[in-house]
């Protein structure tokens, strides 16, 4: 099969690999139809080269069609139509029962410290082939798969596989107040989605801060008050609280993370710590790496006292300097983590409808062949051509 392969930093190359096959008895084949690529699929073009080999697959918003069941399948034949979560849970395990499917305890991955397993996302994850490849290997074929509906586009659902339940889980975390205010820090994918679940969720103000004008422009368009953050350099956190009788929003969505604007000190360390030979950078990056934190403090700064900091960006560094005598004097509340794609499923799939009421079946700017995704990464990486969220097509 071809598939997208990791070869170094800001090297990527679509392959033939082996094809995947059945390795336990409820593992299935999905003949991928479409997969998404993600702003964290950027960590790793630029950043987390130290955890990947050359080869590795990547990937991890996968749709597609049951190709092959393996004996003990019976929630799904093949011809089914399914979506897979970025997560690979069990659904079965102590933390699956509550709710926290990205900490899976079957699919942890003990030896990193980390959490459930992901595809496509690296060794600390499980070092799973990911779903940026015709054909992807899903285990757990009896819980794992989203069984969606023949007829629709792809469009409608494979959002379901990240950005929706992500978004949803920035919202939920968020504990906005009915008709109450929210800064989403970042209007790529996840932050444009949470603006639109906020919205539709009742808040009464939405405020988006970016620094691209085609993702202001979007959002502003769904009804975001949308600030520019290279003209609101310095004031924009007295901007939002003009608009809050000074105090600033009930909540704050960071969905930016590491790779804030700015931080050139931050910066240059994670760029140096990538051209590292993996055994020095592993451990540098695990017992003294430093995020680029400018999203996270604008955040805290942004938030009235006794709100609530929501953190859906991803964020690697372990020696991070945080503002504790802030957070603690602003009574600060903060929820973060991976999202657990499962635990929002039921509250998301009323919303797929002809209806449309998220914007889904719009929701991408671009669709190119699988055969172009290097090309894709690069322009996703540079922002080019007004790209917020680009579909392959295997």
């Amino acid at each position: 099969m071809r598939a997208l392969t990791w070869q170094g930093k800001r090297d990527v190359r679509v392959e033939t690999v082996p094809d995947p096959r059945i390795e336990k008895p409820d593992d299935i084949i999905v003949r991928v139809t479409s997969s998404g690529i993600c702003g964290s699929d950027l960590h790793l073009y630029e950043l987390f080269g130290p955890y990947l080999d050359p080869g590795d697959i990547l990937g991890h918003e996968a749709m597609g069609v049951v190709e092959e069941v393996g004996p003990d399948v019976q929630a799904v034949t093949p011809g089914d139509r399914v979506v897979i979560p970025f997560n690979i849970s069990c659904r079965d395990c102590f933390m699956c029962d509550r709710g926290l499917h990205s900490q899976c305890e079957t699919t942890q991955v003990r030896e990193r410290h980390s959490g459930g397993a992901l595809f496509g996302y690296t060794k600390l994850y499980g070092q799973v082939p990911g779903g940026q490849a015709q054909l992807l290997r899903v285990p757990f074929g009896n819980k794992l798969p989203i069984k969606v509906p023949a007829g629709p586009p792809d469009d409608r659902y494979v959002y379901l596989s990240d950005v929706l339940p992500t978004a949803w889980q920035a919202v939920e975390y968020a504990d906005i107040p009915e008709g109450g205010t929210v800064t989403v820090l970042g209007l790529g994918p996840i932050g444009d989605m949470a603006a639109r679940i906020a919205r539709h969720r009742g808040a009464g103000l939405v405020v988006g801060v970016d620094l691209v004008d085609e993702r202001l422009s979007r959002a502003s368009a769904r009804g975001v008050t949308c600030f520019d953050a290279r003209r609101h350099a310095k004031d924009l956190p007295e901007a939002v609280r003009d608009l809050t009788d000074g105090r600033g929003t009930d909540a704050v969505i960071d969905a930016v993370g590491m790779e804030a604007h700015g931080a050139p000190f931050a910066k240059a360390a994670q760029w140096v710590t990538g051209l590292l030979p993996d055994a020095v950078a592993q451990p540098l990056m695990e017992h003294a790496g430093v995020d680029r934190l400018g999203a996270l403090h604008t955040g805290i700064d942004l938030v009235r006292r006794g709100g609530t900091l929501s953190v859906s960006g991803v964020y690697g560094g372990a020696a991070s300097p945080m503002p504790l005598l802030t957070m603690f004097d602003k009574q600060i509340q903060v929820r973060m983590g991976q999202a657990n794609v499962w635990r929002w499923v039921e509250d998301i799939l009323p919303l797929l409808t002809d209806d449309d009421p998220l914007g889904v079946d719009t929701f991408k700017t671009h669709a190119m062949p699988l055969e172009d995704a290097a090309k894709a990464y690069a322009m996703f990486q540079a922002k080019e051509d007004g790209m917020v969220k680009t579909l392959l097509k295997p």
